[in-house]
């Protein structure tokens, strides 16, 4: 039994990945669900030894945000909501600088609390976000180090990360660490990044890389709390080498609620995963109804036509024969590229269109800040491109086509099968991996290695992320700074009935 004095001493509330999701709504529709920062708030219990705390990715990934970025060009409301719901610390999210530096400068200055990202540094390299000791009334002293996973570097546009310099986090959390360690009672390392391995069996990915590191920061680092980010993952806390460390699922769908105990000469640290649930505040929605409003009311403004409904359907079925709602988002950047051939992915979660379309239909099918980039590709980097895309499939103990455990665990990853336009191809998945591509032809004509093509993709794909290493070191042509759901708009302004254009493309043998 614990003892009855066993009291804690420090409470935290963590949310992470919330992505703009305010309101208990995906935005897809205007259904209610159980989801969003508001019923999360609607349980935090705040006293004098409670902290509350956000690990990145919240000024993008929800119409809301886009609205708040692209109509009234100001994050304020988003810091807004951050204060309302009482939070003392944040740290930042790649996906934080999808709207420049000073779009997130402008949302950290509106903050009531402090960020704290030690690896976010200046031009002359010293850190703008360092670590911060809160001394509690009871004069428990919690240090607090940020830090985000320099995956920033590869996947965002300079320009947006101009004046800023994203350096390695582990040599910043460690640094970070040996400052404070001695002047604090608690340490908590709060990182948008996530576990290398498998935080229980240890086991790694096949292609290893330094995007995530947290297994890495418990092993050889010293903090008493580390609250990792980024995957989505929902993960109950657990002792990681003597770190207490956990994940939480994406969109604000849950929250984590932990205690520290006095325990002899150290600490207890527990910790329960929360789902989102329940009545919003009052006060919270009335105080942003308003601007709710208003992004309802902007979503569901027609921008065009098509002859007929786009709509989702198995994610084997799409990847095997082909999405028309992917063939239109191909058909969009040929035309605003002038590419030979085009490659799109589909988010995890991807709405479709309706005959007549909407700006919801669009931002829910199209959530993500992407760009688009044009390549200068060889035959050898398109086959390498398409033999990477095959990797989705696999065979099941029938002998079936299913979907390759390796895009769905760890991380749902569906965004990272790519739909081909412009090139005829068969996957033969009976076949080895890196030997599944037959019949690549363009224009009729087979594909040799030294052939030279131009292929539009999006940003993060052009920089090799997502298992793509072949683009890395391809001549960029061509960058269109432009959102691709801003691209899409656009092409529904000037073609208000759209006419869908036959595509060559791919499919399983």
């Amino acid at each position: 039994m614990r003892p009855a004095n066993d009291a804690p001493i420090l409470k935290l509330y963590y949310t992470s990945d919330v992505h703009g999701h305010f309101f208990p709504t995906s935005y897809g529709d205007r259904e209610e669900k159980d989801m969003g920062l508001f019923q999360c708030a609607g349980q935090f219990e705040k006293d004098d030894i409670t902290l509350v705390l956000d690990g990145g990715d919240i000024l993008q990934g929800s119409a809301f945000t886009y609205y708040c970025q692209n109509v009234a060009r100001s994050p304020g409301a988003i810091a807004d909501i951050m204060n309302r719901c009482g939070y003392d610390f944040v740290t930042v999210g790649n996906h934080d600088f999808n709207y420049g530096a000073g779009y997130l400068r402008q949302y950290l200055a509106a903050l009531n609390g402090a960020c704290v990202c030690q690896n976010i540094c200046d031009a002359a390299g010293t850190p703008l976000f360092p670590p911060v000791i809160r001394t509690l009334k009871s004069g428990l002293r919690v240090g607090l180090v940020g830090i985000v996973t320099d995956y920033v570097n590869l996947w965002e546009a300079p320009e947006n990360l101009a004046g800023l310099c994203v350096t390695d986090p582990f040599a910043a959390a460690k640094e970070a660490l040996e400052g404070i360690q001695a002047q604090c009672d608690i340490t908590v390392c709060i990182y948008h990044g996530g576990y290398e391995r498998e935080p229980l069996t240890g086991e790694a990915p096949a292609a290893a890389t330094t995007e995530n590191i947290a297994c890495r920061i418990c092993e050889e680092l010293r903090f008493d709390i580390l609250l990792t980010a980024h995957q989505h993952r929902s993960l109950p806390g657990q002792y990681l080498q003597g770190t207490y460390t956990l994940q939480l699922a994406e969109n604000a769908k849950e929250y984590a609620a932990l205690t520290v105990h006095k325990s002899g000469a150290g600490y207890r640290i527990q910790a329960q995963t929360r789902k989102a649930a329940g009545p919003c505040p009052l006060a919270l929605q009335e105080a942003f109804a308003p601007v709710e409003a208003r992004v309802q009311a902007w979503l569901d403004a027609p921008v065009g036509s098509l002859p007929l409904a786009l709509l989702p359907e198995s994610r084997l079925r799409m990847a095997a024969y082909g999405s028309p709602i992917a063939d239109f988002f191909n058909q969009v950047q040929l035309h605003y590229s002038g590419a030979q051939l085009s490659a799109v992915s589909l988010a995890n979660e991807v709405n479709g269109f309706a005959q007549r379309v909407t700006r919801r239909d669009v931002i829910a099918s199209y959530p993500y800040a992407n760009t688009l980039v044009v390549l200068r590709v060889s035959g050898a980097v398109l086959r390498a491109a398409l033999e990477r895309s095959a990797e989705y499939f696999t065979l099941d103990a029938s002998g079936q086509a299913a979907i390759s455990p390796a895009f769905l665990h760890p991380k749902l990853e569906h965004y990272n099968y790519d739909f081909f336009v412009g090139a005829a191809y068969k996957f033969d998945i009976q076949k080895p991996l890196g030997q599944r591509v037959t019949g690549l032809c363009v224009g009729g004509r087979p594909v040799q290695a030294s052939d030279s093509f131009t292929l539009c993709l999006n940003s993060y794909r052009a920089c090799g992320s997502g298992g793509y290493p072949m683009y890395e070191g391809c001549p960029r042509l061509r960058e269109i700074n432009i959102e691709m759901s801003e691209l899409i708009l656009r092409y529904f302004e000037e073609h208000p009935a759209v006419e869908l254009m036959p595509m060559q493309k791919g499919c399983l043998l």
